[in-house]
């Protein structure tokens, strides 16, 4: 059984040069699956804002919203209308102080994975921290219990099992983008991997 197939021409404003659409979700992780439960799983802020530490208590209390995306893997699958659950990063930033000479944004994980986004693109309306995916919680396979994602740039950019949120006046590269993963990762350009 085939488990990916080519897009239909009429998706092409979709499905991004070089992708194939996956019929299932993959899971692709590097490393031992991280196991963290709700009770003690902790986002920290830091950097050029007032430093906190967020429980999944704090997290429930803000807004929380339905989401449908696309979702692109640098190693070539596409997955379409992708149903989340969770928190607007609009919202999630509107609780903190950002120091006006921000930049960028380091996202922290669980299991010592980090990456790199320029802020204007983690502030886009479109992205969130999602904590249920179709309907149940986010299994800790797909990054739960919570994850970033932002569908506009490759999936790992929406860094699985997030727990902290570093904000920087200048780009510091992650975990993969120092292991040869582009700086921004726009899969409608192919920024796959760095020359």
């Amino acid at each position: 059984m085939k488990h990916f197939e080519k897009a239909n021409p009429e998706l092409s404003d979709r499905v991004p040069p070089g992708q194939y659409l996956a019929k299932g979700f993959p899971v692709l992780t590097y490393g031992d699956t991280p196991d963290i439960q709700t009770a003690d799983w902790q986002l920290r802020i830091w950097g050029l804002t007032s430093p906190r530490t967020l429980t999944w208590d704090d997290m429930m209390s803000l807004p929380q919203h339905d989401f449908t995306a696309d979702f692109h893997c640098v190693t070539r699958w596409s997955k379409l209308d992708v149903k989340w659950t969770g928190i607007k990063l609009t919202d999630f930033l509107a609780q903190i102080d950002l120091d006006p000479k921000t930049t960028h944004v380091l996202q922290h994980c669980y299991g010592g994975y980090t990456t790199n986004v320029p802020l204007a693109d983690f502030s886009r309306d479109e992205n969130f921290l999602a904590h249920t995916l179709f309907g149940e919680p986010l299994p800790a396979p797909h990054g739960g219990p919570m994850r970033t994602v932002i569908p506009h740039l490759y999936a790992w950019k929406s860094a699985k099992w997030i727990n902290g949120l570093e904000f920087l006046s200048s780009d510091r590269m992650g975990f993969w983008e120092r292991n040869g993963y582009h700086h921004r990762g726009d899969p409608w350009t192919e920024e796959r991997y760095s020359n």
